[in-house]
């Protein structure tokens, strides 16, 4: 069981998370020098580290914009996930991911639990319009390794993605990505296509729709 985070890890944990909310990066040495209040680098180096060491962010040594918050930083200071948005992908056949950066979103835990590594795609196209998800909408996808057939799958070919119903049956074409518009063609399954993710809920509106 993790121990809990002390107050003044919780007080850097907190600047983190609303400067990357507000910015849509993790601030810098300075800037959390200055909102924390403490004069030298090395106060904050300390606390990140145990911040990693607790499992509440995810850091690389290269600096501080490199900082990630886990699903336990999270539930520690009682505020909910937020997730990037990491680019607009296609939902016809694959092409090229455009990536969207600086931009975040918060995702309630009725919608995807503080666990889950999840992320923010905009669809391009209409191949997925009876599965209710149109040109121009948001889905959540949240990152998995096993799917099973009739999930709504992130997919990627090298650089490009879409977004497909996957499909494993024990006839011909047995596994492929199947579109949710008579006007689209079956993408056929091979070992250069990986699935990254399923989609798990669209944006209508102001409100998030479970993808079926």
């Amino acid at each position: 069981m993790k121990k809990p985070l002390t107050k003044r890890q919780k007080e850097l944990l907190k600047i983190i998370y609303e400067y990357i909310k507000s910015t849509g990066f993790p601030p810098t040495f300075e800037e959390m020098r200055e909102r924390l209040k403490v004069v030298s680098n090395q106060s904050i180096l300390d606390l990140l580290e145990k911040l990693k060491e607790a499992g509440a962010i995810r850091r690389e040594e290269s600096g501080a914009r490199s900082i990630a918050i886990l699903p336990f930083g999270y539930r520690e200071i009682g505020e909910p996930a937020l997730a990037p948005f990491i680019g607009a992908t296609s939902a016809g056949a694959f092409a090229e991911t455009i990536e969207i950066t600086s931009e975040w979103q918060t995702i309630s835990k009725e919608i995807a639990e503080p666990k889950e590594n999840i992320f923010l795609l905009k669809v391009s196209g209409d191949s997925m319009i009876n599965a209710g998800i149109e040109n121009e909408d948001v889905v959540i996808v949240r990152e998995q390794k096993e799917f099973v057939s009739g999930d709504i799958v992130f997919a990627q070919f090298g650089n490009e993605s879409t977004i497909k119903r996957f499909i494993s049956e024990d006839k011909a074409p047995y596994v492929y990505l199947k579109p949710e518009n008579p006007n689209h063609e079956n993408i056929l399954f091979t070992d250069e296509v990986e699935m990254k993710g399923k989609v798990i809920s669209v944006l209508k509106g102001d409100l998030w729709k479970p993808i079926k």
